[in-house]
């Protein structure tokens, strides 16, 4: 569950620990520095996000029992802070570009995964933006902050959608043939997501006004990774901001079952 930094020079992933557990590295991307470990505790810490302007990560642990969130300063110093604790299993999966919300999935035992809202200013009462019967997971926003794209079985398949923020009723259905993991490219005009048979896909939007169009999905490149379940846990890919580089967590094929290995192909252009 690889994020990228906002200045594309680091990339914070979870790593399982030789006892068991998992804690938060980061990994420069260029140079021979090594990776440097983010988080000490005996829990399990995963699914890391930067804030918008770099100086913090929020990510979930499970130190206290339920999987609950945290932040720590992006430089390391200073303790973890305790973000949001309840009783339900929950990750972040986004932060809004304005850094005014923190976008969050959290298990519920009636509606399963929904997606939920923490605002970070006034009274930072958490709301929920999508709770039905189905699983609605791995929200993103758009870098304009107008919409949010999902993934979520209501169909029976998993698919991608996008609906606006704060919600008005309306949504698309952007993949054709199923998806999960969706990701915008830094100008809003782009989003990628994981197909069911492993192909990274990409899709023109257009958000303007109260409306949202999207084109036809086209395939990138195939996606050497250990699941062909979707959703999976979280996005297997980032992308950079121009939507030419991808940095994937992949497998080699001769040990698809073993735990993954990042790998950085990070100057490798993807023309289309």
């Amino acid at each position: 569950n690889p994020w990228l930094s906002p200045d594309e020079k680091r990339v914070a992933v979870a790593r399982v620990e030789p006892q068991g557990e998992s804690d938060i590295w980061l990994i420069e991307l260029a140079g021979s520095t090594p990776p440097t470990r983010f988080t000490f505790d005996p829990g399990n810490d995963g699914s890391p996000i930067w804030s918008p302007d770099g100086s913090r990560i929020v990510f979930s642990s499970s130190r206290d029992g339920p999987t609950n969130l945290y932040q720590r300063a992006a430089s390391g110093v200073g303790n973890d802070e305790a973000l949001l604790k309840s009783d339900n299993m929950k990750f972040p999966t986004d932060w809004s570009a304005d850094e005014r919300f923190i976008l969050y999935q959290e298990q519920n035992q009636k509606t399963n995964f929904d997606l939920w809202v923490l605002p970070l200013t006034g009274e930072q009462k958490p709301f929920p933006l999508l709770q039905t019967e189905s699983d609605e997971r791995q929200g993103r926003f758009s870098p304009d902050g107008k919409w949010i794209a999902y993934a979520s079985n209501e169909l029976g398949p998993w698919h991608v959608y996008v609906q606006s923020f704060p919600a008005s009723g309306g949504k698309w259905q952007v993949s054709t043939n199923g998806g999960a993991q969706p990701h915008w490219r830094r100008d809003g005009k782009e989003l990628f997501y994981l197909s069911p048979d492993r192909k990274l896909m990409a899709v023109e939007v257009k958000g303007n006004g109260p409306t949202f169009e999207a084109g036809v999905p086209k395939a990138l490149f195939d996606l050497r990774i250990q699941t062909v379940g979707l959703p999976g846990p979280r996005n297997f890919y980032v992308v950079s901001g121009d939507g030419r580089r991808f940095l994937v967590t992949s497998a080699p094929e001769e040990r698809i079952t073993t735990p993954t290995t990042v790998v950085m192909n990070w100057t490798a252009d993807v023309k289309r």
